[in-house]
């Protein structure tokens, strides 16, 4: 099979979807490799390590795309790439359809067949986008913290503060891998820390791992409210699997923040978890913006800034489903791993995912009769 690994070309996206050592595999495997020149770069990844371990240099996107019966990639194709679908073609990446209607619809119209990394699904566990809400959660912090000195607009907290001097506050909203990623990074830092969720059990987990270092609250409305006012960062990090993203943060709970405070939106590929983020996600290159005089920062592609660890803990979670797709075709490997069948979200016109065709208003066809 030829498998194509073109440059990511979303803002200021570093992030490459191969690494050497799995283009190696793919390759003794008895696959061709294309990648497109310069790909690895910006991930620390010279073409010549590509070469040396069996791949083909391509000088284009359209040459990639062309002539590869599976695309590798990242994040979801934008809409300069929609040019190159065409039916019986495999998409391998991070899709997040729900908030992508003309993606969808493109998908949809060119047959191809879209697996998408968020929505493999082991149990309860998404293992494909785990490494990067493990980044995303780390990096919230990292870019909260950043967002709250005065130069950069905000209310001029140290979260750690000093002796004498009153330590930030941070709620995180979910405490899923991102949220727990967060508080992780929070209470390192030194900061007075709130974690909030609806699972109990879950709450119950992380009160016995951090202990006096974290309150944990039930979320509900009420609580969300509270908690949000006396924030300095808040960090959502809500999911539904395959699902736009639920806006637990309203206008109104913005309103009572103090100016200067930071709202970091980590669930804005899935369209966002707050009413002002919703459908508005920035970019690094113009990360946030300003509403009831809080700071918004909802950069679609948070991992993208840390490329180099981010594009090899991804791999390392995305390379054995490239294998077996590579190695036995999209329906012998969903027998295979069972765990990849959520992941098919549209295949030869229709869409497969449940979540995806319920918020986007299509008809949902079970993977097995749409393959």
């Amino acid at each position: 099979m030829i498998i194509g690994v073109p440059k990511e070309i979303k803002n200021n996206e570093s992030r490459v979807s191969a690494i050497p050592g799995v283009v190696q595999e793919l390759v003794l495997d008895g696959h061709t490799v294309y990648v497109e020149r310069g790909a690895g770069v910006a991930s620390g990844i010279s073409d010549s390590e590509y070469e040396a371990v069996g791949a083909v240099l391509l000088d284009s996107a359209e040459e990639v795309w062309g002539k590869a019966d599976v695309i590798y990639k990242v994040k979801e194709p934008l809409k300069s790439e929609y040019k190159y679908f065409r039916e019986g073609l495999v998409i391998y990446t991070y899709l997040h359809l729900a908030a992508e209607p003309e993606l969808t619809k493109a998908m949809i119209d060119s047959k191809v067949v879209g697996i998408a990394f968020e929505t493999v699904q082991v149990g309860r566990g998404l293992p494909l986008l785990r490494p990067m809400s493990e980044v995303a959660g780390r990096m919230a912090v990292q870019e909260g913290a950043r967002f709250l000195t005065k130069p950069n607009g905000g209310k001029g907290i140290l979260l750690p503060g000093v002796p004498g001097v009153n330590v930030g506050n941070v709620v995180v909203v979910g405490a899923g891998v991102a949220g727990t990623a967060a508080a992780k990074i929070a209470v390192g830092m030194g900061a007075k820390v709130t974690i909030l969720d609806v699972n109990l059990d879950r709450l119950t987990e992380l009160s016995h791992i951090f202990g006096r270092d974290v309150e944990t609250l039930y979320s509900n409305k009420f609580n969300i409210a509270n908690s949000v006012k006396n924030a300095d960062l808040v960090i959502s990090t809500v999911l539904i699997p395959g699902a736009k993203a639920p806006k637990l943060i309203t206008k109104d709970m913005v309103k009572e923040m103090e100016e200067g405070s930071v709202i970091v939106d980590v669930a804005i590929d899935q369209g966002g978890s707050t009413e002002y983020t919703e459908n508005r996600a920035t970019t690094h290159s113009e990360p946030i913006f300003v509403e009831e005089g809080v700071l918004h920062y909802s950069v679609a592609n948070i991992p993208g800034a840390v490329a180099s660890t981010s594009s090899y803990a991804l791999c390392n979670a995305t390379s054995r489903y490239i294998r077996s797709i590579a190695k036995f075709g999209v329906k012998e490997a969903l027998v295979r791993h069972p765990e990849l069948v959520p992941g098919v979200n549209v295949a030869n016109g229709k869409v497969t995912y449940k979540a995806v065709a319920e918020d986007l208003g299509y008809e949902y066809v079970a993977v097995e009769e749409a393959l």
